[in-house]
């Protein structure tokens, strides 16, 4: 049965158990056609294009 040679160190067993729980910001571009902060590679919520073409029909502000 394998057993190690030598105890891990307190400060090696917390820098592999340290990877798991990280977390980064989501990326955040601007969209090509309308300059909303969307993420890439994502519909624009506020347009509703994606690589320059209409895929999701969106509500126009009406006037009056």
């Amino acid at each position: 049965m394998a057993v190690p040679k030598r105890r891990k160190t307190s400060s090696k067993r917390d820098m592999r158990r340290a990877n798991h729980d990280k977390v980064s910001a989501p990326t955040i571009v601007g969209c090509p056609n309308c300059e909303a902060p969307m993420v890439p590679h994502r519909v624009c919520g506020s347009c509703g294009f994606y690589k320059g073409r209409s895929v999701l029909k969106t509500e126009e502000p009406q006037e009056g």
